[in-house]
C-alpha cells in the first residue's frame, strides 16, 4: 500500500483506506481485463470472404482495427444476427448488363430509427438513410459488398455465427459464394450451391447453439410482442413463416407446454400468458445477464412490466427494480 506512487503512506494511515481500495479495485480489474482482451485479439486477423476491392470501401475513417472488431461483445453479434433474421436481408441484384450488386438491408419504420443508429454506432459500417413517405415513413442501413466481405462476414465466421431462418441462410450463402469465387455476371451463380452453414436438425440443437439465446432477443426486438389482451392476460409472442424446428425450440427456452399455432399455413406463433410462462420470460429478458432490448420494443418491455406490477393477476411476480 505504502508503495502506491504519491498517496500511498496516506491511504495506508486513513480510516478510509479499505473503502478506497475496494472503490478502486473494479476499475483496476476493468481496465486490465480490457488490457488482456486487447492483447488476445491484437494479433488477430478477420479473413476477408474472395477478392476485395478496396476502391469500393465505405466510411474508412470510421472502420475500427481489426482486433477491435473482435473485441465487439458476441452478445452483440448474436443479437444482429437474430434482428437480421427478422427485419433485415441479403440483397442479391443483376443490372442491365448482368453485374452482379450486393447488400445486406434492414429496414424498420422511421420511429424505430434509433435501433439502426445503435448497430451502426457499434459496426462503423454502413449508412442509415431516411424516408419521409407520408404513407411509409421508414428508415434503412445499408452495408455495402466491401464491408460484408471484409467484417461483418468474417465476424460471424470467427464467431461460428450463423442465420436461423431458411431465407436469410440461403442469401447468405448465395453470397458467400459469389464473393468466394469473384463471382461477376449473375448469369455465372452456380444453381448448386456450397452450404457452409446448417440449420440444426431439430428444436434441442437449436437451444444447443451457445450464440441462440441472445439471437432470441434480436429475433424478438424484430418479430415480438409484449401485450396485455382485454381479458387482462399477459402475452409475449413471436410470429414469422413457417420454421418448425426453430418454432419448437422456442418451447424449450421457454420451459412451457404451450401450442404452436399456425396461420393461414403460411406464419407460426408462439406465445404464452400463465404466471409461470410469463415469470420465465420476464427471468429471460431481465435476469438472464443477455444483450438488452432496444429501441420501441425495449419501451414496450418496459410497459409491459409495469402493467404486470398492477396487476391482480400478476402482481407478486419477481420484477427487475423491486
Amino acid at each position: 500500500m505504502s508503495a502506491i506512487p504519491w498517496i500511498g503512506q496516506d491511504i495506508v494511515e486513513s480510516t478510509h483506506a479499505i473503502e478506497y481500495i475496494y472503490t478502486i479495485l473494479p476499475l483496476i480489474a476493468s481496465k486490465a481485463f480490457n488490457q488482456e482482451l486487447a492483447e488476445k485479439n491484437l494479433f488477430e486477423k478477420l479473413s476477408p470472404i474472395g477478392y476485395v476491392n478496396l476502391n469500393t470501401r465505405s466510411n474508412r475513417t470510421e472502420r475500427l482495427t481489426d482486433s477491435e472488431y473482435l473485441s465487439i461483445p458476441k452478445s452483440f453479434i448474436a443479437f444482429l444476427v437474430g434482428f437480421i433474421d427478422g427485419d433485415g436481408y441479403i440483397q442479391i441484384t443483376k443490372s442491365k448488363k448482368d453485374y452482379i450488386s450486393i447488400k445486406l438491408v434492414i429496414s424498420l419504420p422511421l420511429d424505430d430509427i434509433t435501433i439502426l443508429n445503435y448497430i451502426q454506432s457499434v459496426l462503423k459500417l454502413g449508412r442509415v438513410n431516411s424516408y419521409y413517405d407520408k404513407t411509409n415513413p421508414c428508415c434503412k442501413l445499408v452495408i455495402n459488398k466491401t464491408d460484408l466481405q471484409e467484417i461483418l462476414f468474417p465476424l460471424l465466421t470467427y464467431h461460428k455465427m450463423f442465420f436461423l431462418t431458411d431465407l436469410r441462410l440461403s442469401q447468405y450463402h448465395k453470397a458467400e459464394h459469389i464473393m468466394k469465387n469473384n463471382v461477376k455476371f449473375y448469369s455465372e451463380i452456380a444453381e448448386v450451391l456450397p452450404i457452409t452453414f446448417k440449420l440444426p436438425e431439430n428444436a434441442r440443437a437449436y437451444t444447443e447453439l451457445c450464440f441462440f439465446r441472445n439471437w432470441i432477443i434480436g429475433f424478438t426486438v424484430s418479430e415480438g410482442c409484449f401485450f396485455i389482451k382485454k381479458n387482462l392476460d399477459a402475452c409475449y409472442q413471436l410470429k414469422q413463416r413457417i420454421h418448425v424446428n426453430l418454432f419448437n425450440s422456442f418451447l424449450l427456452i421457454f420451459n412451457t407446454d404451450r401450442k404452436i399455432t399456425t396461420d393461414k399455413e403460411k406464419y407460426m406463433q408462439f406465445g404464452v400468458s400463465s404466471k409461470k410462462d410469463v415469470q420465465t420470460v420476464i427471468d429471460f429478458f431481465s435476469f438472464s445477464g443477455l444483450h438488452p432490448l432496444v429501441g420501441l420494443k425495449c419501451i414496450q418491455y418496459e410497459k409491459w412490466l409495469n402493467d404486470l406490477k398492477t396487476s391482480v393477476r400478476y402482481k407478486n411476480l419477481r420484477f427487475p427494480f423491486q
